[in-house]
């Protein structure tokens, strides 16, 4: 039973190792934009809520993304463990995600941490938005991405190192590079991957 959170800035790389990762210790990969995605084309109470501050261009609110979070959790795919991408975005969420998990009686059992030169990032993720067309991916655009990141997500890592539960690992390299340094540091945390 694994419970993994996946962390990192924008560019990182996280969406392509969690599914990798989810494989290898066979649990769902949890994603806030995937939750959204599903219960916005499901029409569900929450899913209608959410559509309608996506279709307004503003993020969800922490209460709603939080209540979309305990949903998927409470799922019976998430029994055996999960690996969470992109949620908890701040100290509050972390919050809210320890009385989530409190409540079922569990914890995480470790944070990857993907670490990426600022630079490095700009210059993947400006090669990405050229390849896939996406012209609001300009360099101003991924640095501000890259300054909220800081501003907000960085604080998180701090309250998961005081629990010792950081593993990090550098997300520069070829996917397989990458994927072999997470499976190596969650091999020392006792914590074995079957990759195919």
């Amino acid at each position: 039973m694994t419970r993994l959170l996946l962390i990192g800035p924008p560019g990182a790389g996280k969406g392509t190792q969690a599914v990798r990762l989810s494989e290898a210790c066979a649990v769902p990969a949890i994603s806030t934009g995937d939750i959204f995605r599903s219960n916005v084309s499901e029409g569900t109470e929450l899913g209608v809520k959410a559509k309608a501050f996506m279709d307004a261009g503003r993020y969800v609110p922490d209460t709603l993304t939080n209540d979309l979070v305990r949903s998927r959790l409470h799922e019976a795919d998430v029994a055996g463990g999960f690996l969470l991408d992109g949620y908890p975005r701040t100290a509050a969420q972390v919050d809210e995600l320890d009385d989530i998990l409190a409540a079922g009686g569990h914890s995480l059992d470790v944070v990857v941490l993907l670490v990426a030169d600022s630079d490095e990032i700009v210059s993947r993720l400006s090669k990405r938005a050229l390849e896939q067309g996406r012209s609001d991916d300009t360099e101003e655009v991924i640095r501000h991405r890259l300054d909220v990141y800081e501003e907000q997500t960085a604080p998180l890592i701090d309250i998961y190192s005081n629990r010792g539960l950081v593993v990090e690992v550098d997300g520069l390299g070829s996917v397989d590079e990458v994927t072999a340094r997470i499976t190596a540091a969650l091999d020392e945390r006792g914590i074995a991957l079957v990759l195919n």
